[in-house]
């Protein structure tokens, strides 16, 4: 983990060096609300502990923990590694070494296929002019801007096409990515961001670069020094959210949860529902940001990987590793010994309860729905169209609690699942 320096004090205990604000943003950023609370935080301690001689994790344990309290900001990075499947509980030390070294070389491989291509990949420097116009024919006057680096000939390739065209708005991206954090004052750091948003474009030309990507992969980044550990913890969490940057002509991936969300709160407060629809608020748009960055302009940098933790805790499953690993197996994986349940997070254990895990709804849809629910009162007598929805919504940021709001979501989740299972 990266220690840089954001004070708050809790329990007695003085943390300073980690996520440090810029003095002249300081009164820019929402206020922190989390507190690291002794008995109830993931400590370094109990982390460490959680691990028997040889290197199985036990996860029930580590669960149970982090669902109580978060994680302390020192041992965040490792922990996350595990609570989005990039490793296996059951592996041992000399397991988890050997793929993490595999890992770093496969990212080392793509990073040099990248370069090859656009020399400024993992130069410590990177793009925020167009580098080629739309035709594939080199633009020469962004060579200044582009840290004296351009295209000398014309782009044949389709998907170098569609790769160099996107490059640009990353860096522009980039730029604007968390920048009241000291952490991005070096341009060293912004640069590893740039990387492994360029690299995993490459990869993935089906859903390309998507504004909100960048928001989601900076605490990596943060968190992880090895760049390509950050890079993998990247895609293990793009595994969860690829679908909401899906895009097309006509629709954003995204719908989908937003569908969800109208169904929620459809069922567990139709007058609420009613009253959006009423002012053309039905498809729920309004939600699109909390959905898509996961709550990043909703609550403070530490906040923010507060409620990540939280929910990802909440809907671990320890079948997750082998499903990436060994996607030919998925569908062996769908049976569950209930002896094992307490492996699962609070949230994933009530949907194998009920029968319905095949295909459900993510957390951070209940999360949404306990924002509009606490709003409710608001949102029927004051809301007359949907920017004053916008407006209360706004209202917000800073001032959600995270542990809160993951507590409501469960109960909400739980009214929901009561209700549908009496349709």
């Amino acid at each position: 983990m990266i220690c840089c320096g954001y004070m708050w004090k809790s329990g007695g205990e003085d943390l300073q060096g980690f996520y440090p604000v810029r003095s002249e943003c300081q009164t820019d950023v929402p206020r922190t609300r989390f507190k690291s609370r002794a008995g109830k935080t993931l400590s370094a301690r109990r982390w460490h502990a959680a691990f028997t001689e040889d290197g199985h994790l036990d996860m029930e344990r580590v669960l149970r923990r982090i669902q109580r309290g978060g994680i302390h900001p020192s041992i965040k990075g490792e922990v996350w590694e595990f609570l989005l499947g990039g490793y296996d509980p059951d592996s041992t030390f000399d397991e988890r070494n050997k793929l993490r070294n595999h890992r770093r070389e496969q990212y080392c491989a793509w990073k040099e296929e990248c370069r090859k291509m656009v020399p400024l990949v993992g130069s410590g420097k990177f793009v925020t002019m167009a580098v080629v116009a739309e035709d594939g024919q080199p633009l020469e006057e962004s060579s200044v801007e582009n840290q004296g680096w351009l295209v000398k000939t014309a782009i044949t390739d389709k998907r170098v096409l569609q790769w160099m065209l996107v490059l640009s708005q990353i860096g522009l991206d980039v730029v604007r990515t968390d920048r009241y954090l000291s952490f991005y004052e070096n341009e060293s750091n912004q640069a590893r961001l740039w990387d492994i948003l360029a690299i995993y474009t490459w990869l993935n030309p089906d859903i390309g670069y998507v504004q909100g990507m960048n928001d989601i992969c900076s605490p990596m980044i943060v968190l992880l020094e090895d760049e390509a550990d950050a890079f993998w913890c990247f895609e293990r969490a793009m595994r969860r959210l690829r679908e909401n940057f899906r895009t097309t002509a006509t629709s954003m991936g995204v719908q989908t949860q937003l569908g969800m969300l109208s169904q929620v709160i459809k069922t567990v407060d139709p007058l609420l529902h009613q009253h959006l629809e009423d002012l053309d608020g039905g498809e729920y748009l309004f939600a699109i940001r909390m959905l898509m960055v996961l709550f990043r302009r909703e609550f403070s940098f530490l906040d923010a990987l507060y409620l990540w933790e939280l929910m990802w805790a909440m809907e671990y499953n320890p079948n997750k590793f082998a499903s990436y690993e060994k996607p030919e197996n998925r569908n062996n994986l769908s049976g569950q010994d209930p002896r094992l349940l307490k492996q699962y997070g609070k949230f994933e254990r009530k949907y194998i309860k009920s029968g319905q895990n095949e295909q459900h709804n993510t957390l951070a849809v209940f999360v949404v729905a306990s924002v509009l629910e606490t709003k409710n009162k608001r949102l029927l007598k004051e809301a007359k169209g949907l920017d004053d929805v916008v407006q209360i919504l706004g209202d917000i940021a800073g001032n959600l609690d995270a542990r809160k709001a993951c507590k409501e979501a469960l109960k909400i989740h739980e009214k929901f699942l009561r209700k549908a299972n009496r349709r």
